[in-house]
This record gives structure tokens, sequence and C-alpha cells, in this order.
């Protein structure tokens, strides 16, 4: 197999790095490098590479990644969606435990009379101030059942809340996976109308943008808590400030500090500690190096954002090779039709797409011309081509 020169824009976590094969080397340029691991720092701005092939973050939120432009470019960009799921599942319980209960509000009042030799018969007299509720018995809305939303829902459970769920797009496998004593909504405005607390799990979108606004607030129960850690765009800020102050919304828990946020009345901001376990960043180090050396060294790929999923193992033939094109009528039989004038026979060939771009990958049962890459790039429709095994 080739070797490859792989550049680290976050640091990433060794446990991952160490699962390259020997002839990945990890290199201090991108300009030399075929892949790129990721984690917060913005791409967004960054030019990349003729030779740049994938991007892998080292997480689940791709905002800081120009999936747009990869695709143009041919760049395939992974995430690691599960990876921190438990991380996540675990602050969003502490978030609703904070805002049931003002434990926060009580270690500060300790703080700030640690001097008073008195402290344990004061005290007595002072947490009457910080009483709260339990969650026990309290209603718990989850919009959005992907890992992590199945995580919370069957937590709450466990805890003996009532939980209701809600997701259109729900998979499969999360739907084996969700607790049986999840009710089902079909529509969110049954989440809004009875729950006590709400928890959002749901990919920022242009759709999703704002989702939590005036409209939905009004249809939500007085008193009613929310709890985001998923994207603070998912917030219409202005609107839940107003109902922070009115009461009507009683606790507003984010994982993402903003000017707004870390200004509002009862909402308790943490600064992104969603996926900061050693856990986590072990998991998504390990997930994200190995979907980019598979992608890499066979064409496979494993929970990309910007191209369709593809698998065809290892390959065994003479040859594999991948074409990255656009999602057009007639580029298979163009493609196909092409590797027959050239007598090369196919032996096995899978092609996907997703939205506007669409992804082949064939295995043959002789080594490739060294043109075929070039002639096949003169295909309108045709963004890249990767000669990615060849055995002569």
């Amino acid at each position: 197999m080739k070797d490859r020169n792989i550049f680290c824009l976050n640091n990433i976590a060794k446990v991952g790095t160490n699962c390259f094969r020997s002839g990945y080397t990890l290199t201090d340029s991108i300009d030399e490098a075929a892949g790129v691991l990721v984690r917060s720092a913005d791409m967004k701005e960054m030019s990349f590479p003729a030779g740049l092939r994938a991007i892998a973050r080292a997480g689940a939120g791709v905002n800081n990644i120009p999936l747009d432009r990869c695709a143009e470019e041919g760049i395939v960009v992974f995430n690691t969606p599960g990876a921190n799921a438990n991380s996540v599942k675990e602050l969003v319980l502490c978030g609703m435990l904070l805002a049931s209960r003002d434990i926060a509000g009580g270690i500060s009042w300790v703080r700030e009379n640690a001097e008073d030799e008195n402290i344990a018969k004061t005290t007595e007299k002072a947490k009457k101030a910080f009483a709260g509720t339990e969650l026990k018995g309290k209603t718990l809305g989850v919009i959005g059942l992907g890992a992590i939303g199945v995580l919370v829902a069957n937590a709450a459970v466990s805890l003996g809340m009532k939980v209701y769920g809600f997701d259109p797009y729900l998979s499969v496998n999360s739907a084996w996976n969700l607790s049986p004593l999840v009710i089902h909504a079909e529509k969110v405005e049954e989440i809004y109308a009875v729950s006590d607390f709400i928890t959002i799990h749901v990919p920022a979108t242009p759709a999703t943008k704002g989702m939590i606004g005036a409209d939905a607030i009004a249809q939500m129960k007085n008193g009613v808590v929310i709890l985001n850690f998923a994207r603070d765009t998912l917030v219409d800020e202005k609107a839940l400030a107003g109902a922070l102050e009115s009461g009507i919304v009683r606790r507003y828990v984010s994982d993402f500090p903003t000017p707004a946020s870390a200004h509002m009345k009862n909402a308790i901001v943490i600064p992104h500690l969603g996926a900061s376990t050693e856990e986590a960043e072990d998991n998504c180090a390990i997930m994200a190096v190995k979907q980019l050396q598979d992608y890499l060294d066979n064409g496979n790929i494993h929970n990309s954002v910007n191209y369709p999923e593809m698998n065809l193992g290892v390959c065994e033939t003479e040859a594999r090779v991948g074409i990255l094109h656009r999602n057009i009528p007639n580029m298979l039989s163009q493609i196909t039709n092409f590797f027959g004038n050239q007598g090369l026979n196919i032996e096995n060939l899978a092609n996907k797409s997703r939205g506007d771009y669409a992804y082949t990958l064939l295995d043959l049962s002789h080594p490739m011309p060294h043109d075929t890459v070039e002639r096949l790039k003169e295909i309108d429709g045709v963004i890249r081509v990767r000669r990615i095994v060849e055995n002569k």
C-alpha cells in the first residue's frame, strides 16, 4: 500500500494516531498531506492543496469545515457520530440536575462564607434558598433521537422520568436501541405541550436554525427548562432571553457560550464541555483515524457528511479506482463504457449518490493504463479520480 502523510490541525489523541498502519506519517505541512485530522479549528477560509483527499473531524459537528467547497474539490469530509455520545449524555443529565436544583448557587454560597466559623450552623438556615425539585416524575422531551438523544432518553427513563421522543428521521439502529418506555411524539408540538424539560439533539442546518424561537416557546409549559447541547444556532437567543426574563422559561442550560447567552438571566452556560472527557477524545480520534485510513487505502466511505456511504471491503483484485462525480444522468453508463472501451473488465462496482454528488467505486481484473485517471477526468461531471489500489 502507498505511504501517506497526515496533517493534524488540532492535537489529536495519540491512542488514535497510533492506529495508523506503518507507512503513515504525521506531517507539519498540509501541503504534503493526503488527509487532515481536525477537531474545532476553523477551516472555512483555508485553501486546500491539490493532493488533499480527505478531512476527518474528530467529533460530530462540522460547522468549522467548508463542506460544499470540499465536495466541489473532491475532498471527502468525515465526522465521528456517536463517539462522544456518552460524554454528552452525562453532561445533559448534569445540566438537568443543575437546572432543577440550585447546586451552583449553593456552592457559591459556601465559598462566600468560607471564613464563617459557624458555617455548619448557618448552612441550615441558608440552604432553603437553594432548594429545588427532583427529576423523578417529571416529563422530558427529547428532540432528535440520534446517538446522543437515545442515550439521554434511556437514561431519563432509568431516573424515573416520563420521556417523549421526536425524530421524523429515526434510524433503524436508533429505534432498536431506544427504550420501549419512551413515548413516540408524532409532532414536535407534542413535546412542547407536555414537557417540563426539553433537550435538543439535532444538527445545525438552515432548516433547524432558530427552531426554538418565539412560536415554539409560546407552545411550551410555563416554567419549562430548555437544554441545548447540540448547537447555539438552534435557539433564537432574543426570544429566549425574553422568555427567561418573564419566567415562561425557568432555566436555559447551554454548552455554547455566546455574548447573548453569557448575560441571560437564569441561564446556566457551560464552556463547551460536552465532548471534553478523555474517553470521548480517545473514541473520536480512533474513529476518525480508522475512517480516514480506510478511505485512503481502500476507497471506502463511512460517516461522510458530503459524499455517500460506500464499502467494497479490502481490494483483492488487480486494481481499484474511486470516482467522485456530480449526481447527473448518464454518469454511470459513461464510466462503465469508458472501461469497456479500454478492454478493462469490471469485477465489482458500487455507485451511490447524496444530494448533488455521487461516488463510484470499481474493482478491475487488470491494472489500469497510466493515463486512465486523466482520461476519466475528461468526462463531464467527474470531479476527482483516485487510483486507490494497483497490483502489478
